[in-house]
């Protein structure tokens, strides 16, 4: 009887876990793993009586099918739903080239924002189409773009040239799908804006100010996905440091301290950098690298602190105390 009430408690868990309305892959995977304990530690159990073993075999092996039979259901929807993005990326990558060719530049500039907006607004499609279909799309923009730069290029004055493709490299930017080309697509814009000389006075900080603005929302956008991704990550690892002994997870603590330490002398170097290259020649190109190189800097350490910050919060939890430096 003892078996059967083990094998009883197991089926309950299963429908529990085969009713659950789970909708992402993270909590399919995460119930996956919880079934196939389950199914292990059924299998460690011996037979119930002889009138019973039928009937709970055939209740557990019930419960497990519905369960595999949601999850099928659940990723041919997204299967489906990957193709129908992919689907839309086709389209809009079509539209893309149709303007890439066009000199109406206010027109097509309007349209091709429009339709990075909408690139954003739609999903993911499979891993082995993403990227040739993203750098299609970003081909044909950059191709419109380009032309546009090299057309107000010809404008009369170097300063109000400058002034133009400044701007344009402003509208690529604060359009621009970071997600999918990475810190890659930032470092090209930054590249970009440096090799692009002065702009009249009067226009300076205004233009400097949308530049800062628009880096800084590319760079956002980036680590918090990266971020996300990146303490997952962070947390698997904490839980294996804690089953190994407490000594590696303060080993581990420690090493993040001595970045963070490391990356604020860092960057206070980089900003004292700023005010030397400010006077030499291809300035802006210079300080738009060490600006590039501070963000990155401020972006690691920030990273650190967040994982010393978990390391913390888990000896609280736990009933110890968090470490003081």
């Amino acid at each position: 009887m003892k078996n059967l009430g083990l094998k009883t408690e197991l089926c309950v868990a299963t429908e529990e876990l085969a009713a659950q309305p789970l909708t992402t892959r993270k909590e399919w995977n995460r119930a996956s793993d919880r079934l196939l304990e389950i199914q292990k530690t059924w299998k460690t159990i011996g037979f119930a009586p002889k009138k019973d073993n039928n009937r709970i075999y055939e209740r557990f092996r019930t419960a497990c099918d519905r369960f595999f039979e949601a999850k099928r259901q659940f990723y041919a929807g997204v299967k489906a739903e990957m193709e129908h993005n992919l689907q839309l990326k086709l389209e809009l990558c079509e539209a893309a080239e149709s303007l890439s060719g066009s000199e109406e530049w206010k027109k097509a500039t309007d349209e091709l924002i429009a339709l990075q907006a909408r690139w954003k607004q739609v999903g993911a499609v499979a891993r082995r189409h993403s990227d040739a279909v993203w750098k299609r799309f970003r081909a044909a923009c950059d191709k419109f773009f380009e032309r546009k730069s090299a057309h107000f290029a010809s404008v009369d004055g170097e300063h109000e040239e400058n002034l133009h493709r400044k701007l344009a490299l402003l509208d690529e930017m604060e359009a621009a799908d970071v997600k999918a080309g990475g810190y890659e697509v930032i470092r090209d814009f930054q590249r970009r804006w440096g090799e692009i000389g002065f702009v009249p006075i009067k226009q300076k900080d205004a233009v400097q100010k949308r530049y800062k603005a628009a880096v800084d929302a590319l760079f956002s956008v980036l680590r918090g996905s990266e971020r996300d991704r990146s303490m997952d990550r962070f947390r698997e690892k904490v839980s294996t440091l804690k089953a190994s002994g407490d000594r590696r997870l303060r080993s581990e603590r420690e090493r993040l301290y001595n970045k963070v330490r490391q990356l604020e002398q860092e960057i206070a170097l980089l900003e004292n950098n700023i005010g030397f290259f400010a006077k030499s020649k291809n300035a802006e190109a210079l300080v738009a690298d060490v600006r590039a190189k501070i963000d990155r800097a401020r972006g690691e350490m920030a990273a650190a602190i967040e994982k010393v910050k978990l390391i913390d919060r888990q000896a609280q939890e736990e009933g110890g105390e968090p470490q003081k430096e």
